[in-house]
């Protein structure tokens, strides 16, 4: 009984306690610390103080604005959360209503639409002089709510090429990222060049914000020219960019370098590279730069390249067109398909060789007028794939100028040539007759001119009595040429007097380097001539006293 009597005591107690806590509390005046928030398009976070008294809820209809917590009693600090804007330029406005028990208020969210803007992500990038090939490229992400055009001042063009991936404008104004790459060329020059790199809008808009970027390429290191200190950086540049498989021994002097000649003279290129090779490399770009530096060689041979035959399109560059001191000059196995514009400068070779490229034709910049000291010239197996069929084949980009129409007679103008090699092709169809070179010719050279018994190149070989020459008109064709090679091509008809009885004819192997054909030609002809000799006997009943007559031989 007691113990109820205690219970019932403490419940009062309590009861009252309470009662005079309530009496006791406070007062707090209901009221916000702000009535208006300030946010930009991209919207945020901000923060609102609730004092009141009583139980108070916050409410709004605008989807875009949240409150937390959106409920309370007494001092509450909250979050107001914006979303970002979807709106070009243009302000909404949004409330927000806190009800308490017998009061209530309201603040407004204000949010700015977005101006149009285009922002890289750097506004400066630097890069090196030199990479590898694949490794000249950098990224940037570029943030807009416009599509854009990249531009490239005109200064730059030739070094630096900008992509760019689809821009997808899906949220409005609001601004998206795109990455834009750009491929670089490696600099060759002692001193730095800047591309101020401009984003353009493709619409005509007013724009908030618009940067551009700024792409400065460091300087070349100074390679000194017309020295010996500067051919040997020259040399292991050179080794570098095109992937050359071994190194050249640098412990040793220049001299004694793989490959290397050096001028032993008595004037300022003694000791300086007279002539240089670069075999078995790997490259899908022309003639490195730091080849122009060698200005003292006189010839350059640079063969093997692993890739000789991915390649789709390629150009020896313009770097080694800067060197026209150049007598002998070899770029075999490479993967050329054209000459740089800048290849005919080199007006002193005396020897070219463009053999075992992808020639679709032979480059119109070999003619004889473009080189006039050129002796030999050499354009064998220019050809991607060997194919023997090609009325039944599909392939293209098949190199062994395939595309060739006909036999290239330019090359049979070069009087001064005394070496032609043109074995291994596709070249097709008929030599010119006769009767066709002779036009070719007197509309080349303004007339024509037959060989005669008189002739330096047939004097000596053709009896005294023997009037052949004399009596038949067989126009001078390649008066110079010791060797000709036109075999393994889809040449087909008649072989014409003018190369039948050349006075150089044997030295040229004919039965294996000129009369042998194979495969069929794109028009469905057999390769091969009609009237290919079987012997030579023909010839050398004319030239009585050839050096090499077989008859000769037999009477010794």
């Amino acid at each position: 009984m007691t113990m109820k009597i205690y219970t019932r005591i403490f419940i009062v107690i309590a009861a009252l306690v309470s009662i005079v806590a309530c009496v006791n509390e406070p007062k707090v005046e209901f009221g916000l610390d702000t009535t208006d928030i300030q946010v930009g398009p991209e919207g945020g976070v901000r923060t609102i103080k609730v004092s009141s008294s009583e139980n108070w809820v916050a409410s709004t209809q605008q989807p875009w604005i949240t409150i937390s917590p959106a409920n309370g009693r007494g001092t509450v600090e909250c979050k107001v959360m914006i979303d970002s804007t979807l709106k070009f330029d243009e302000v909404r406005e949004g409330k927000v209503y806190i009800n308490g028990e017998s009061d209530s208020q309201s603040f407004t969210v204000r949010q700015q639409g977005f101006q149009y803007q285009i922002i890289p992500s750097e506004l400066e990038k630097n890069i090196a002089d030199y990479a590898a090939f694949g490794s000249r490229s950098f990224e940037i992400t570029v943030k807009a709510n416009v599509d854009f055009k990249v531009k490239v001042p005109d200064n730059a063009a030739n070094w630096l090429k900008p992509t760019k991936r689809a821009l997808v404008l899906d949220r409005g104004s609001r601004p998206r990222e795109v990455t834009v790459k750009f491929d670089w060329q490696v600099n060759s020059m002692p001193m730095e060049r800047i591309a101020e790199v401009e984003f353009v809008p493709v619409e005509t808009v007013q724009m908030g914000r618009n940067d551009g970027l700024k792409v400065v390429q460091k300087a070349a290191l100074p390679i000194p020219v017309g020295t010996v200190e500067g051919d040997s950086l020259a040399l292991l540049a050179v080794n570098r960019s095109l992937g050359v498989w071994t190194e050249f021994e640098t412990s040793e002097r220049i001299e004694n370098w793989t490959g290397i000649e050096v001028w032993k003279t008595k004037d300022e290129r003694n000791g300086r590279v007279k002539s240089a090779q670069f075999a078995a490399f790997t490259t899908k770009e022309g003639i490195p730069y730091e080849i122009q530096y060698l200005t003292a060689m006189e010839e350059l041979f640079v063969f093997g390249n692993s890739n000789t035959f991915l390649i789709k399109e390629l150009d020896c560059g313009p770097y080694v067109c800067m060197l026209p001191q150049l007598r002998r000059l070899t770029i075999g196995a490479y993967g050329l398909t054209k000459l740089h514009k800048d290849f005919t400068k080199l007006k002193n070779l005396e020897y070219l060789s463009l053999e075992s490229n992808n020639f679709q034709t032979v480059p119109e910049l070999i003619n004889p007028d473009s080189f006039p000291k050129l002796t030999a010239l050499i354009l064998n197996a220019c050809k991607r794939y060997s194919i023997t069929d090609l009325f039944n084949d599909t392939r293209t980009n098949v190199g062994g100028f395939v595309d060739e129409p006909g036999f290239p007679v330019r090359l049979l103008m070069w009087d001064q040539l005394d070496t032609l090699r043109l074995s291994a092709n596709y070249l097709q169809g008929n030599l010119p007759s006769d009767e066709e070179i002779a036009e070719i010719i007197a509309q080349y050279k303004g007339k024509v001119e037959y060989w005669r018994t008189t002739d330096r190149n047939v004097a000596d070989s053709v009896a005294v009595d023997n009037r052949f020459f004399d009596e038949n008109d067989i126009p001078k064709v390649l008066p110079e040429t010791d060797f000709m090679a036109i075999n393994l091509n889809r040449l087909y008809g008649k072989l014409p007097d003018w190369l039948l009885y050349h006075p150089k004819l044997d030295m040229w192997y004919p039965e294996i380097l000129v009369w042998s054909q194979e495969g069929r030609a794109k028009d469905g002809n057999m390769a091969g001539f009609s009237n290919a000799p079987t012997n030579m006997n023909y010839y050398y009943d004319i030239f009585v006293n050839k050096k090499y007559n077989p008859k000769n031989f037999a009477e010794e």
